[in-house]
């Protein structure tokens, strides 16, 4: 038995829910949302509750996915109502970044700009020109953004430059002893 998969979602004002033919869909001030629902796991709508439950005689596997689907479709009910952040710094002499509508242009190091153009449905704000704040109410895209904004100067072990989570705590790594033969 799933801990996770027996808890059940609350659905909050302004959030309106359908279920049908396997799909979740999910509509928020945040934006709209959708999940197909794996084989052998239904879900279901009463009031303001949704309950997401196994179906053993489909699939013996259906019970693994329980909590997996009932964990995405709370994150889908957030998303649509709260939204979700990460922040990112930049770190590092002369690296900045800007935000032009759904382009992300930085400048850490190289010798261009990397224009990165940003997925629908994520937005970014840049404080100071070295904070990133992502956002958005797709949690999975939202984190594969970041990691991908991350991903073109991951930060270095010695100096600490590169592009960093903001409560990211990065080893640093001792350099060259002075004097040492």
């Amino acid at each position: 038995m799933s801990r996770v998969g027996k808890q059940p979602i609350k659905v909050g004002a302004g959030v309106k829910v359908s279920i049908a033919d396997g799909v979740v869909k999910v509509e928020g001030p945040k934006g709209k949302l959708s999940h197909k629902l794996a084989r052998g796991v239904s879900a279901k709508l009463d009031k303001d509750v949704i309950t997401v439950s196994p179906q053993p005689e489909v699939s013996s596997k259906s019970a693994a996915l329980w909590g997996l689907t009932r964990t995405l479709i709370h994150n889908m009910v957030h998303g649509v109502s709260a939204g979700f952040t990460k922040e990112l710094d930049i770190v590092g002499v002369g690296y900045r970044a800007t935000a032009k509508g759904q382009v992300l242009s930085m400048s850490v190091g190289f010798s261009h700009q990397i224009e990165y153009e940003l997925p629908a449905g994520i937005a970014v704000k840049v404080e100071g020109n070295t904070h990133l704040v992502l956002s958005g109410a797709d949690k999975a895209m939202l984190g594969l953004v970041a990691a991908k904004v991350r991903g073109f100067r991951p930060p270095e072990p010695y100096q600490g430059k590169g592009i960093k989570y903001t409560n990211e705590h990065i080893i640093r790594k001792q350099g060259k002893a002075a004097g040492a033969k």
